[in-house]
């Protein structure tokens, strides 16, 4: 990978480096914490894009030498409230907070993203939550909203695999920017509120 990488050094002239993605990249741990320290003795940016759900506590000395070797994190909330998350993913968001949470005390920066899905998390409750539980991650340097599509169906389809969102329709973008907005404004709401809180304290 590294070898491809400087081969096309010359191409990544705006801070380019390597990202990885999935499925799950923290499911293959070692490899990847092996990846990134060998990217940074190239000089290579370093990018992680994850659910963080496979993160454990107990595996903390493991997670700490991957973060040791990543300047970026790209980590989904994929539904701010647990249960409807458990529903939605089919797995504990706990996990997700707990790595949001190691991200934020070892100041490495994320980017957020969440898909807006109709009728599921899309709804003003939701986006507002979302915002609240980013209020707590100073680290965040940006937010992205993605609209939901359904291009993924044909792929469950041929593997024969039950679509949980059957029947949904993809969501226009413009409805993805108002979605944006509504998330900051629970922000702005989450942090006035905990700045509050420490003034009375």
């Amino acid at each position: 990978i590294i070898e491809q990488w400087e081969r096309n050094r010359g191409f990544y002239v705006h801070g380019g480096g390597i990202t990885c993605t999935g499925g799950e990249p923290l499911l293959q741990l070692p490899f990847l914490t092996q990846l990134f320290h060998e990217c940074h003795k190239h000089g290579i940016h370093t990018c992680l894009d994850t659910s963080g759900w496979p993160y454990r506590k107990e595996m903390d000395a493991e997670y700490d030498d991957l973060l040791d070797a990543t300047d970026l994190v790209m980590l989904d909330i994929k539904h701010s409230d647990p249960e409807k998350h458990k529903w939605l993913c089919k797995v504990d968001q706990a996990p997700v907070i707990a790595f949001g949470n190691k991200l934020r005390d070892r100041g490495i920066e994320v980017l957020i993203r969440h898909v807006c899905v109709p009728g599921i998390t899309d709804l003003d409750d939701e986006l507002d939550n979302v915002g609240r539980i980013i209020a707590h991650w100073p680290n965040v340097k940006a937010l992205d909203v993605l609209p939901y599509h359904t291009m993924g169906k044909k792929k469950y389809d041929q593997l024969g695999i039950p679509y949980r969102l059957e029947g949904i329709d993809a969501l226009p973008k413009e409805q993805a920017k108002a979605a944006r907005q509504k998330i900051l404004k629970g922000l702005e709401g989450e942090i006035a509120r905990i700045r509050h809180h420490e003034v009375s304290l």
